[in-house]
Parts: C-alpha cells; structure tokens; sequence
C-alpha cells in the first residue's frame, strides 16, 4: 500500500508575488499537486513543475469557487494517494484562512503536514497604502476582528461594545459587506464618527486603491468609488499618515495594466521592473521554442566550427539554443574554435557572458543594414565566413546586408517559435474579460503570435484604451502590416529602452 503523501498550508501573501517566503517557494517548485485559493496571485503557479497538478479555482463565493468542503476533499484525497500536496493560501493559512480546519482535518486522517506562514494583508496591505499600524505618537497597540462574523455563533460574535473601547488601531478583514453596518456599531458605542478610516482594495497588487474618510462617512465614500472585496479596512489615528507615506501609490507606473509577451524565461527581468515601477503585469506569452523544422545545417555547422570567422547570435535564445546542441556533442568549450563572436542586443551579449565568450562586437543599432554597417567598421568582411544563428523565421535583411558587403553567410536556424496557448495562471483569461493599459512587444514572432491567439485588431476595438508598446523597427513592421500603429517605439531596442519609454508616456 503506497504511504500517505505531505500536505503543505502555504501562505501565499497578500498579492504581490515577491512576498511569498523562500520556503513556500521552495515547496511550490517540488509540489505535486498545488490547490490554490482564487485571491492567490496566480503568477506564483509558474514556481509549480509543468507536470504538477494545478486546482486553481479557491473558495471564493463570487467567484464560483469550490466549496471550502470540495477543497478539503481535494486535498485528503491527493494526500492519501501518496501525493505531495501544496495547500496554497492567501495572506497566513491561520489569520482568517480556515487553515486551522484544514490541520484539523489531516491530524485527524493522521496524514503528515507542515504550516509555511505567509505575509498578512493585515499589516502588508496597510504598509502599501502608507498607513503604519503603530506610531509612537499615535499609538502602541492594534486589534485585528472580522467584520463577517455570525451574531448566531456565540463563541466568534463580536462584541462591539467591547471592540469600541479598545485604544489603538483597528484592523478590519472581510468587512466590506458589512461596512455601513459595523462602523454603525462602533460609532452607537462610543467610537467618535470623525475617527480615520481608509479601505484598502486588492492592497500590495497593481491594482490596489485606497481610500480615506471617517467612521462616519466610509461607508458611502467606498459606495460611491465602487469599492469590494477583497480590501482590508483601517481604523485610527495613523489613516493621517497615509498622505506622506503612501509610497506605494505614487510609482511612476501605479494603476497601468501592462500585458508582457515575452516567454516567462524572459520575461523576469522585464516583469519585475515593471512591477517595481508600479505596473499591474499580466505575463501573457505568445511564444515557445522548439527545435527547428530541418537539423542538417546545425550538424553541418557542429562538424566545421574552425571554419568560421564569425559567429552571430542575434538574439538570447539562439545562444541558449546553440550551446544546448554544442554541448550534446562536445565536452570542451574549446571546441568552438577561434571564431571572433558578434552580439546582437544587450541581452544577448550578457548570455554569452554567462559562458564566460567574449563578445567582439555589439552594433548599438539592431537593424539590417546598421549591423553590416557596424562589422564594416569593425573590419573588411570581403570574403569573411560568418555563422549566422537564429530563429528559423527570420527577416532577411541582416544576412541579405552582410553578403551585399562580400561576406560569405550561413544562415542557420537554430531553432524555431511556436505559438504558446496555454494559460496557466489564468492572464490571457483576464486580459480578454478586463482589457489592459499597454500591450508590449519585443519581436515581431510576438506580435504575430500574440495576433493569432487573440485578433490584436479586435481587441484593440474592444478596448479603446488598449496602446501598443514596440521594441523597435522591425517589431512595428509586424504591428503596421495589422493595419495598427503603436503608440510608442522604443529608441533603444532592448527592455530598458521600452521601459524608459512608457515612462515617457505616463508622463
């Protein structure tokens, strides 16, 4: 009989997915199984191994989630199949999580588990918003209660003649449907109406807004801005602060929603900075790599590397893609021979560093003609072999530029895009039912997958607000040829120069 797996509660924190503890991620990337709760942010998915099962559809009511009982189930069941079970959950599995139920629930099937805390929306929520819990000119204490607690269930009512009487902040979760109600009871025992209150939606995501008024007013300030759930309310004296601390809210990029192309082994860097800056970032990529259609020029190409003058990488990929095949068959990076090597891009230059190769020469231009022109200056390529390595469809102005100046060009692909549908963490789901700010390009393989799985033309329509971000000449092309323009061009044809300019755009 196949011994009972390991079941993992695992805090997720509140949203933003850097808050997540280097244990639960650890777990997450061993993880057979991952149940996740819908108010999980689903981009730590992509931490969970590709075979590992995802049940990502939490309890959420609105949402028409499974039921806390179904999840339950869920999690026995996997568990006693020998599985290693990640119960991911939001904020701390014991603050308002029902994670002391689930523990209750596998002490009693004697099925081994383990209890990851997680960052609270409690405190995480409130520091986003600028919002201190404690101040040492303001108060020592906070209290945390649950405006959605049951008046029948004696042991868990709340005693709000009690609550109103405690000094401190006061912070409220899961009191949004409640709000006119609750803040009622603590002004009619004794609270003073004009005490601070802010609510804080969605806190520490790229959608987080917050609002501030008074016990007395809150309830129809967050009526009239369409406040819901999820947020957390905050009651006291340091609501005050909020407006020198809100540090949150004030990144150059708050309140955009950015739609990111690129393959998640990309798309980190990229992503991250944008959420730095404030962006809600939706990964939605477009592209997978495969091997290429036809291998007899790479193995043509493997069997006379001392051949060449050159070699060429045009982009990261085609350095990954290369070396995976160089060190299937050699065992010594000596073996390249002594070819002088040329980079196209930044990016592609930090990845033949990563092998410690020199890169010889980086054009500061990414277009055909500008990086002939660059190897022009670099040398007379009259006759010059050059090892041309990249994407099995590729425009041919570069290899059409460098023969037209003498060289002698072996264009070889080294491996070939393919369309990526799946969606895991549910981001094209979203970016079709809710639109987006920005849509970022940074190939024109990008723009044409990305086209093909979501008529960019109609979306557009759909969205008004919906602009275009190209990484530059060649991926407007593939954007112009949709019968659409982009709204911005980056100057410098990398991530940085895209960034700088949708700054440039907010502004």
């Amino acid at each position: 009989m196949k011994s009972k797996g390991t079941v993992y509660l695992v805090g997720a924190g509140p949203g933003d997915a850097g808050l997540l503890t280097l244990r639960g991620a650890e777990l997450l990337r061993s993880a057979e199984v991952v149940i996740s709760d819908v108010l999980v942010n689903p981009e730590l998915l992509r931490l969970a191994p590709a075979a590992a099962e995802i049940i990502a559809r939490g309890n959420h009511k609105r949402d028409g989630g499974l039921t806390q009982e179904q999840l339950t189930e869920l999690m026995l069941t996997r568990a006693r199949e020998g599985k290693t079970v990640v119960r991911l959950k939001g904020g701390d599995p014991f603050i308002f999580g029902r994670g002391g139920e689930e523990a209750e629930q596998l002490a009693a099937e004697k099925i081994p588990f383990e209890v990851v805390p997680g960052v609270s929306s409690v405190v995480a929520a409130a520091n986003y918003a600028g919002i201190p819990l404690t101040h040492r000119e303001h108060c020592s204490s906070f209290t945390v209660f649950t405006g959605h607690s049951d008046p029948a269930d004696a042991p868990t009512a709340l005693r709000y003649e009690q609550i109103a009487k405690i000094p401190g902040t006061k912070v409220v979760l899961m009191g949004m449907d409640n709000l006119a109600d609750w803040t009622k009871s603590l002004i009619a025992h004794g609270m003073a109406a004009e005490t601070p209150v802010a609510v804080v939606h969605r806190g520490t995501t790229g959608r987080q807004k917050s609002v501030a008024g008074t016990l007395g007013t809150i309830a129809k300030l967050a009526e009239k801005e369409k406040l819901s759930p999820p947020a957390i309310i905050i009651v006291g004296e340091v609501v005050k602060l909020r407006g020198k601390l809100n540090w949150f809210e004030q990144r150059p990029l708050f309140g955009r929603r950015i739609v990111v192309t690129r393959r998640p082994e990309q798309a980190g860097s990229f992503a991250g900075r944008l959420a730095e800056l404030g962006a809600d970032v939706l990964e939605v990529p477009t592209i997978k790599l495969t091997h290429p259609t036809e291998r007899d020029a790479i193995i043509d190409c493997l069997l006379e590397l001392n051949s060449y003058d050159w070699f060429v990488f045009t982009s990261a990929n085609g350095v990954t893609a290369f070396f995976d095949m160089f060190f299937k068959r050699f065992q010594d990076l000596r073996e390249i021979g002594g070819a002088r090597i040329a980079a196209v891009g930044p990016a592609t230059a930090a990845k033949l560093r990563e092998l410690h190769l020199q890169v010889d020469l980086q054009p500061e231009e990414f277009t055909g003609k500008k990086i002939a022109e660059a190897f022009k200056k670099f040398q007379n390529i009259d006759n010059v072999k050059m090892c041309l390595l990249r994407a099995e469809v590729a425009n041919k102005d570069l290899p059409d530029a460098l023969q037209e100046e003498g060289a002698i060009v072996d264009d070889i692909a080294i491996y070939k895009t393919v369309a990526e549908t799946e969606d895991r963490t549910g981001a094209g789901a979203r970016l079709l039912a809710e639109g987006a700010d920005w849509v970022t390009f940074t190939s024109s393989s990008t723009v044409e997958h990305f086209h093909a799985r979501f008529d960019l033309p109609k979306l557009v329509k759909q969205f008004p607000q919906l602009k275009l971000a190209s990484i530059g000449p060649e991926t407007t092309k593939a954007i112009t040829a949709l019968g659409l323009k982009p709204a911005l061009e980056a100057k410098e044809h990398t991530t940085d120069g895209l960034i700088t300019a949708l700054l440039k755009a907010g502004k």
